[in-house]
């Protein structure tokens, strides 16, 4: 029969098929804006999974800018954010609890987990005594990773639950983490939080948080 649109009879039917989509263009034109929309606004990771990633304060103000996208009221119900953005963005928020020995932030997604590492004075993490004979061999300046998943607890209030903790090369238990938690922590800690986790104030309309596939997405509260 020869290629398909060297016929008269292929040619009709396409010519109708341009006609009919003409015809509904209606239905389907808001559906692909909506579609072009949401892709603008969720661009493909600048980064490879499983790499870290900077903490900087242009990638705190890149998560920020995405933050505000979800609040607005003709805004996307959800948003990709880089682990470095987004861990960036977190720091900002509680700059006033961090070490001031903090240096050389990075952060990385790793399953369905938020890993962020950093050096830092130990002294500077509480009492580090209950770590024992390790806590002998560190030095003014260590590095120190940690992982985790975050959740929001309530409108406006979240949680990094750290599941691993290590400190030069060597890995805390996780019975462990609570206690050193609770001697590093400043202030009250809200109700509600678990004894792992680390107290985080969100943006009330941010209603989920999901890392999944390499990603991190933010879901906003749909009124």
């Amino acid at each position: 029969m020869g290629g398909c649109f060297k016929s008269i009879g292929c040619l009709v039917v396409a010519a109708a098929l341009a006609v009919g989509g003409w015809i509904t263009r209606d239905v389907w034109m808001p559906l692909l804006h909506r579609y072009t929309e949401r892709a603008a606004t969720t661009p493909a990771s600048a980064h490879q999974p499983g790499t870290w990633e900077p903490a900087t304060t242009d990638g705190a103000a890149r998560a920020k800018e995405i933050i505000e996208k979800l609040a607005s009221r003709n805004g996307p119900v959800y948003a990709n954010v880089e682990a470095g953005d987004l861990t960036a963005f977190i720091i900002q928020q509680l700059s006033h609890q961090l070490p001031e020995s903090a240096r050389n932030v990075e952060a990385m997604v790793s399953g369905d987990q938020l890993l962020v590492r950093c050096t830092v004075n130990p002294n500077d993490l509480g009492d580090l005594s209950q770590l024992g004979p390790l806590a002998q061999m560190l030095g003014s300046s260590e590095q120190v990773q940690f992982g985790g998943t975050l959740d929001i607890v309530k409108l406006g209030l979240g949680e990094y639950r750290v599941q691993s903790f290590r400190i030069h090369d060597f890995s805390i238990p996780h019975a462990m983490i609570p206690r050193l938690i609770k001697s590093y922590s400043k202030g009250t800690r809200p109700p509600g939080i678990a004894d792992d986790a680390l107290p985080l104030i969100t943006p009330v309309h941010i209603g989920d948080v999901r890392i999944r596939n390499g990603q991190i997405t933010l879901y906003k509260v749909v009124k």
